[in-house]
């Protein structure tokens, strides 16, 4: 089978790049021929427009010699840039396969976006042969929206390390992601500050890219004990995951974070917020722990808890693990893709 994939750049420094860099990691270049087009790189606006031209281009010319179309795109501007790869497949009578990422596609859609521009989403989307989401939740969002039967549940997955440190279960703490308001950043700066107080030896490490500079003004006061890693391969990420003993991700909206299966498969006590897909993660209590977004004192709560069980860490990172080798594995995750783009041939 033959299948041109398109989304953002593979460096791009975001969770689709890392679900398709999975993808390679795992051999799916190996059981298909793929190619892909980056559509978006990091950079300036012009940089941008030029490269999402650029792609449209090498689209075109390439489109005809493969039998598949994958999309993978979010909301807002990333829905905006594959609206011309949609009608572009579709004109050159290709098989289409929508991934949708996004964790605020919801808001996007019914706030954001008035009854004509709702009504060319809509049409656009349903020209889709299969529209593979994240999470069980946005399979019942889009049912909305588009033909429930071309909904399939396609849950992001982690490559499985052999072996995980036996960690100290201390007091060190991990955050993956972007650095803004929106992940909760400002809740987790308030709470670890806080607890510095009543905890000597605590320690957060903040693996990401800021995007909010007043939050990084709190983080820069503090650097004896929140660490600013900047964006991290995967190398550097490994480390982290190996060394902290607690992940936390308090984010306002999510649609299934590969950060938070990376914690989980590293054996990490994992706290999240009960939002988008991840309550399909995690089960409460035993293989993580969930709080309410925009709450310091359900996220200091969860802290707490686990820095004064050293045996609850241990428990629930060993429970997570399992559950990610058991629902989120990666090579089950692209047998299944592969299956997908069968049934379309």
């Amino acid at each position: 089978m033959k299948v041109l994939m398109i989304g953002p750049a593979r460096n791009v420094n975001g969770g689709i790049s890392a679900v398709v860099n999975g993808y390679y990691k795992a051999g799916l270049d190996k059981k298909v021929e793929l190619k892909y087009i980056g559509t978006m790189e990091d950079g300036s606006k012009i940089h941008k427009l030029f490269v999402a031209i650029r792609a449209i281009f090498k689209f075109i010319a390439n489109v005809n010699n493969y039998d598949i179309v994958h999309i993978n795109m979010a909301s807002d501007m990333s829905l905006y840039r594959k609206i011309p790869f949609i009608y572009l497949t579709k004109l050159f009578r290709k098989k289409l396969v929508i991934h949708q990422h996004g964790g605020n596609f919801q808001e996007f859609y019914y706030r954001e976006c008035g009854k004509h521009k709702q009504e060319f989403i809509k049409k656009t989307l349903e020209k889709s042969d299969v529209f593979l989401v994240v999470a069980d939740y946005l399979g019942d969002i889009f049912k909305q929206i588009i033909s429930e039967d071309k909904i399939i549940s396609f849950p992001n997955a982690v490559e499985v390390p052999e072996k995980v440190n036996e960690k100290s279960y201390g007091q060190k703490l991990l955050f993956l992601g972007r650095l803004c308001k929106e992940k909760g950043i400002r809740e987790l700066l308030e709470v670890v500050i806080d607890l510095k107080e009543e905890y000597a030896d605590l320690e957060l490490y903040l693996g990401g890219v800021w995007v909010d500079t007043d939050l990084k003004a709190i983080a820069d006061e503090h650097k004896d004990f929140i660490h600013q890693l900047g964006w991290i391969g995967r190398e550097k990420k490994e480390k982290y995951l190996q060394k902290c003993s607690i992940f936390v991700l308090p984010t306002y909206f999510e649609g299934l974070p590969m950060s938070l299966l990376e914690g989980m498969v590293y054996e990490c006590a994992c706290i999240a917020s009960a939002v988008g897909g991840i309550p399909q993660v995690i089960d409460d209590g035993l293989d993580g722990i969930l709080i309410q977004p925009k709450d310091k004192y359900s996220l200091k709560k969860a802290i707490v808890k686990l820095l004064q069980d050293k045996a609850l860490q241990k428990k629930v990172g060993y429970s997570g693990r399992k559950k990610v080798l058991k629902e989120f594995e990666l090579t089950q995750s692209i047998n299944k893709l592969v299956g997908i783009y069968t049934t379309l041939i």
